[in-house]
């Protein structure tokens, strides 16, 4: 018999969430029986910057200066790391500049 916390629970979904777009779905689908606040706040803020990155990815590929585009991939990958290792640490830390439009925009999550 497993018995796990819930705590623990929610801070796995979080984590989850991280990896890629389809960890995302998962987390979503793990957590949609039992909506744990936690696991929820990291699954808002991880669909945010995965779909901001597929939707802004592509445009700013059109761009021929490596410059522009390494500063995008830079962007969204600091943000991803800052995102990731709240929820590694077990803390509800906004996303910044995006976060708080994230869970918004994600509120029925």
């Amino acid at each position: 018999m497993n018995t796990q916390p819930e705590e623990n629970n929610g801070k796995k979904h979080a984590i989850i969430s991280y990896i890629t777009i389809f960890g995302t779905i998962i987390a979503m689908i793990l957590n949609s029986e039992k909506k744990d606040p936690f696991a929820s706040f990291h699954i808002r803020q991880a669909l945010g910057l995965m779909l901001g990155f597929l939707a802004l990815g592509y445009p700013v590929g059109f761009f021929n200066s490596w410059m522009v585009s390494s500063a995008f991939y830079l962007f969204f990958f600091i943000l991803w790391i800052f995102g990731f290792i709240g929820a590694l640490q077990g803390q509800m830390n906004l996303v910044p500049i995006l976060g708080p439009f994230f869970q918004k925009l994600f509120k029925s999550i």
